[in-house]
């Protein structure tokens, strides 16, 4: 009998009754329970599209939508030991060959899925039944060919040795076993099945084969006479379709009557074992992909020869750093375009709690501030950040506060919304949070603006979070030994030209300003030398 295949993605294991024997291993992604927080539910942070960091999950995730990534990216996680869980992880996927032999395990059980999704899709309870045994075995052989691949792997990570001990378990397990015996005890009654269809006009008649002749090489031999050198072929080529139409369906029902114990049995069979992927196996196929997503991301980004540390990450108030570090969302757009990207370096230690940038306009102030936003989301989600070296702070809260468009809803003017949203921010912030902002309270004088901004600073220090400010109030800069001043950098011949460098230097804002007005001849003095003249 014909058996075709295709599939469906079931929900429950086959097996929780032995599930306990064996060896313990919860999460790929999660070293404990208590780190997996919000689950499916999960929406991104408020902070994420100030930072583009929905731009880089988007990108992540894009051709992988069947997993539902997202909620991933959106869990932050709450412990140094579960970031370093994952560190640990990626680390043994970019040592091959697990990697390919990871994505191996992803393509064949995403064929099954297939394979059981087409099963859904038949009418015939017969076809159903045969494509679905035909999905189990499938299943079966993925399940012991990954766990003998992943027997000689070099793995050192806490995540992957406790995987390959449960899935090692799991395919010498009494259960599979049983399972794989019967489906093939079932096929091999399949494949002997023969029969006879005789066709009189309009009707058949099934019936059992009674070792009736086989005329067809008789008849291939009697007119092999009548060939004539090379001809053409007008025979009719049908096109294969996994459903069967209502003839094909009427024959195979009349089978199943014929051999009415076999079919019973694969119907028995099927209803039994209705979902037989082991929750645990899907839950890794799935979570295994937050890590081959982001590996899949980085690498053209690597080959342009940009660069990704493991950073050190730590939860108090000490020294924070990241060299040749830079925006990622901006980098994969520059690296599409053969574009050059410009890294930056930032160190924050002892008393150090804010970084005041300033510089000219279109100088890299706002990329710098939304790739620090980004490096510390990437660290509290267990993933490499942009950089050669990197030591970065687990936080509590992430805030930013972008200038946004006046919304005629919420009845208030910039100014007002500018002062409600940054109250709200420092009301909730804590001495381990980190607050990004961009440009506020420019809709006011700059007199306003320098008075506003100072003591929004006030609070800021007094709380003592890590804050990251591109502001053109210069004197925010020389607040006190809590902040430091880095300028974005333009070509010393040509102050028009940025070269998107943030440096380490006192704000010098009047120096820009002069140095754009000499190049085009606009000082005091030679403005007057030209009216005199």
């Amino acid at each position: 009998m014909n058996v075709h295949r295709r599939h469906r993605r079931p929900s429950r294991a086959f097996v929780p009754e032995v599930i306990d024997d064996y060896p313990r291993f919860h999460s790929i992604l999660f070293e404990r329970p208590a780190d997996r927080t919000g689950g499916d539910a999960l929406h991104e942070p408020a902070f994420f599209r100030d930072l583009n960091c929905d731009q880089i999950v988007d990108a992540v995730t894009a051709g992988r939508d069947e997993y539902r990534l997202k909620p991933f990216f959106y869990a932050l996680l709450p412990r140094l030991d579960a970031i370093t869980y994952r560190h640990e992880v990626m680390r043994d996927l970019e040592r091959g060959p697990l990697d390919e032999r990871v994505n191996s395990f992803a393509k064949k059980m995403r064929e099954v899925r297939e394979h059981l999704a087409q099963t859904q899709k038949m009418f015939y309870r017969e076809q159903k039944e045969a494509w679905f045994l035909d999905g189990l075995k499938m299943y079966c052989d993925v399940i012991k060919s990954f766990a003998a691949e992943l027997a000689d792997c070099d793995l050192r990570s806490q995540g992957f040795l406790a995987f390959r001990s449960y899935l090692e378990a799991y395919s010498h397990s009494s259960a599979l076993n049983a399972i794989l015996s019967q489906a093939n005890a079932l096929k091999a009654d399949l494949a002997v099945i023969e029969y006879c269809v005789l066709i009189r006009g309009s009707a058949f008649t099934v019936r059992k084969y009674d070792l009736e002749a086989d005329y067809s090489a008789d008849v291939a031999e009697t007119f092999e006479k009548f060939r004539q050198g090379a001809t053409s072929d007008y025979r009719v080529k049908f096109s294969v379709n996994a459903d069967m139409n209502h003839v094909e369906a009427k024959i195979v029902e009349f089978v199943a009557k014929l051999y009415p114990d076999i079919f019973k049995r694969l119907a028995d069979f099927c209803a039994r074992n209705a979902d037989f992927i082991d929750k645990t196996v899907a839950r890794f196929d799935r979570e295994v992909q937050f890590y081959l997503a982001y590996l899949e991301y980085m690498a053209p980004l690597r080959q342009g020869g940009l660069q990704f540390c493991y950073p050190t990450v730590s939860a108090t108030n000490d020294d924070v750093y990241d060299v040749d570090g830079f925006d990622l969302a901006l980098a994969h757009k520059l690296t599409d375009a053969k574009a050059t990207v410009v890294g930056n370096d930032f160190h924050v230690k002892g008393r150090e709690r804010v970084i005041v940038v300033s510089g000219p306009n279109q100088g890299g102030k706002t990329t710098f501030a939304r790739a620090f936003g980004q490096l510390h989301y990437l660290a509290s989600i267990g993933l490499p950040v942009p950089g050669r070296e990197a030591r970065l702070f687990l936080f509590d809260q992430m805030f930013t506060h972008f200038e946004k468009e006046e919304r005629v809803e919420n009845l208030r003017g910039k100014l007002e919304d500018d002062l409600v949203r940054i109250r709200d921010i420092l009301t909730r912030a804590t001495p381990r949070s980190i607050l990004v902002m961009n440009e506020i309270f420019t809709s006011t004088t700059i007199q306003d603006e320098t008075f506003l901004s100072e003591k929004v600073m006030e609070v800021i220090v007094r709380l003592g979070l890590l804050c990251v400010w591109v502001t053109f109030v210069d004197e925010l800069a020389s607040f006190g030994p809590q902040v430091i001043s880095m300028v974005s950098m333009v070509t010393p011949d040509n102050p028009a030209v940025r070269t998107f460098k943030i440096v380490r230097r006192p704000a010098d804002g009047l120096a820009y300003a002069m140095a754009i007005a000499q190049k085009y001849g606009l000082t005091y003095d030679l403005v007057r030398k030209r009216i005199a003249s």
